[in-house]
């Protein structure tokens, strides 16, 4: 296969386990207080660390897309109407694979395979970061002038504590082990080694 083929693969195959997790909600864990942790945003990672930072901005571009559409048709709770702006539910997500794919890029002449969950720590941070910190300039007014929903910045430092960080370990444990595992399939069909 080559290179360029095998690209557009694994941003197709990402991409695709992305809007089936968000779909299934299978992609949300359940959590504290009624939150939930989300790994949706882990197919961007394994992308990103299998094929570069081009092929996780447009496995990001589904993920993001992905969360626009369905907060604005199908939405599920009352966060969901800041993602119904492409500013908070794409373009952060643009960013998810190039912060990975650099963690891992920076890593990785030492330590090969931790790398892999450096990456994964590095993607989600920036997800919880880019996405709550561009939340924190918009103001959600409802259509009837009713009433307007901010995010204080109170609730979303806790938010990037209690969500932020258990998301973070998720992320490395599955990059790690599903980026092991397809390197090593991988490997064993050249007869090398990782």
């Amino acid at each position: 296969m080559t290179t360029r083929t095998r690209k557009i693969v694994i941003a197709g195959v990402m991409g695709a386990v992305s809007v089936f997790l968000g779909a299934t909600h299978l992609g949300f864990i359940p959590w504290i207080a009624g939150a939930a942790l989300t790994i949706m945003h882990v197919p961007v990672i394994i992308g990103a660390v299998l094929e570069g930072p081009l092929v996780g901005v447009v496995i990001g571009l589904i993920f993001g897309g992905f969360s626009f559409i369905q907060a604005a048709i199908a939405p599920t709770g009352p966060a969901d109407v800041w993602f119904t702006n492409p500013l908070v539910s794409i373009a952060p997500r643009l960013l998810i694979g190039p912060v990975a794919w650099l963690a891992y890029r920076a890593f990785r002449r030492w330590f090969d395979a931790p790398s892999f969950a450096i990456a994964g720590v590095a993607g989600s941070l920036a997800n919880t970061a880019l996405v709550l910190g561009v939340i924190e300039f918009f103001t959600y007014v409802k259509p009837d002038n009713r009433f307007t929903i901010k995010l204080p910045w109170q609730a979303a430092g806790t938010i990037a504590v209690t969500n932020g960080l258990p998301e973070a370990v998720l992320a490395a444990l599955l990059t790690f082990a599903v980026v092991a595992s397809y390197k090593r399939v991988k490997t064993r069909r050249t007869g090398s080694s990782i």
